[in-house]
Order: C-alpha cells, then structure tokens, then sequence
C-alpha cells in the first residue's frame, strides 16, 4: 500500500454519501472511491446470508481500485458481515457500529443511550449488544424509524410532514430521558436539524459515520498512509444501477457536485 491509494467506501445505496462527506472534512488531501448498490438497496430486509454475499460483491468492486482502507458505510453490512469483508479485504475494514457505539458511551452522562435506525439495523441488535459489551450498565433504548429514509432522499429536511413524523418516532425516547442519541442509518445526518429540534437540543445526537471518519483519521495516522499530496482529490462514484438518479440525490447527501457517477458493468451477471 502506499499513501496515494485511495480510501474505499461502500454501501447498500446512497446514505453513505454522508460518511464520505465527513471523510472530505476530516480527511481532505484524500482519494475516495465510493460504490453504491443502488440496484439492490435496501439490505435491511434480505436475510443475513444474502447480504454477507452482496457485502463480499462489494468489496470486490473497492479492491479492483486498490484501496487502501474500506469503509463500510452500510449499518447492516457493519451489523452481520463486518467479519467477511474484513477476511477478505486483506486491508483494514471499518464499520459504523463501533465506532459509533464508543462514541455514545463517551458522551452520555446519564448512561440512557437511544438509537434509531432501519428496522433491520434495530432487530439486529447490533448497537444494543455492543453498547452492553462496552458498558454493561448504560440502558439503551431503541426505535426503528423506516420513513426517515425516503425522507431524506426526497430532501424534505424543513418540511413540517418531516417534524410531524420525527415526533411521532422520537416521543417513546423522550419519555426514556436519553441524553445520547445515536443516528444508526447514513441517511440519518440529513435530518439531523429536525430531530435536534424534536428533542429540544437537550440530546446529544451521534452520527455513527463522522466517528468512523474519525477512527479513519487515525488509522491512516498510525499506520502512516495519509495522502500528503497538495493536489485536488480524486472522487469517484460507481454504483449498480440509476447513476443519474444517485448524482441527483448524492449532491444533496454530499453538499457538493459529484460530477461523472459510472455504473459498474456486468455487476450482477
């Protein structure tokens, strides 16, 4: 490996374009290569079988770049096939989920943590156990929020429907009287003004991709792989399907044009 090789980032579609944009901010001297399987998305449903065969699909797409670190941005890949990617890759592999997860612990003083998430990510228990396993006494209290998706993709972020359902979804963690919140699904950080603003600023709201990004940071620091190049990065985007659709929505989930997203061919022959 060597400093110039490019950081790879995927997902089951486009809300892992937020872990790439908090990448850019941490990381901004770095390459990326970001691969969403847009023709197959959601994950959350399909069995844990299924998408520890579309995780090591993935992963194949990154390692045709010759990345040098793989990001996985997805929730439910992080949750149920972290441990195959990462006997695969044969490059360090990191999740969402734990790095989430310790930075919840981290901020909670009250040791009431709520997270939200896909249905998949929430019955998976992913964020639950890891948070026991870091700290046996913190109650974790959870709630699967579906609609958030669509939502955020839709670029509904002011839109009083968008509140109306945020309260609706967030009243039951209220009632708990969390003081940590962790948003458990990418698209998540889109909204994340709305669900402040349901919770009344008093929760501290997590975003599970910026503490990957900075566990990112350091890993290239430590292993002494950060691009020390002055040059503009190289971004590039590939999905499975619908590439004009995925640089129509990723501007927004990026806050910043994409330009040229290629569509892998021959993906799912």
């Amino acid at each position: 490996m060597n400093n110039v090789q490019p950081i790879g980032v995927f997902d089951s579609g486009i809300g892992g374009m937020t872990v790439v944009r908090a990448l850019t901010h941490l990381l901004p001297h770095e390459n990326i290569i970001y691969f969403g399987d847009t023709a197959r998305v959601p994950y959350g449903p399909k069995s844990t079988q299924v998408v520890r065969e579309y995780a090591l699909q993935d992963t194949e797409v990154l390692l045709q770049h010759k990345v040098k670190i793989i990001v996985i941005a997805c929730n439910t890949v992080s949750a149920v096939a972290l441990d195959v990617v990462q006997k695969r890759a044969k490059v360090p592999v990191v999740g969402v989920i734990l790095p989430g997860t310790d930075a919840a612990v981290r901020a909670t003083k009250n040791k009431r943590i709520g997270v939200i998430g896909t249905v998949g990510t929430i019955f998976s228990h992913a964020y639950t156990n890891a948070i026991r396993q870091v700290d046996a006494e913190i109650k974790v209290f959870v709630q699967p929020c579906p609609l958030f998706v669509p939502l955020a993709e839709e670029g509904w972020i002011d839109h009083k429907a968008t509140e109306l359902i945020a309260k609706e979804y967030l009243f039951p963690l209220t009632l708990e009287k969390i003081d940590t919140l962790v948003l458990g699904c990418t698209h998540y950080p889109i909204l994340r003004d709305v669900i402040g603003k349901v919770l009344h600023q008093s929760v501290t709201l997590i975003d599970s991709g910026e503490a990957a990004a900075a566990v990112v940071k350091d890993m290239l620091s430590d292993l002494k792989l950060n691009n020390t190049s002055t040059l503009q990065p190289n971004l590039q985007f590939y999905v499975s399907d619908v590439p004009h659709k995925f640089a129509e929505i990723g501007e927004r989930f990026l806050g910043s044009t994409l330009g040229k997203v290629h569509r892998v061919e021959g993906f799912l022959s």
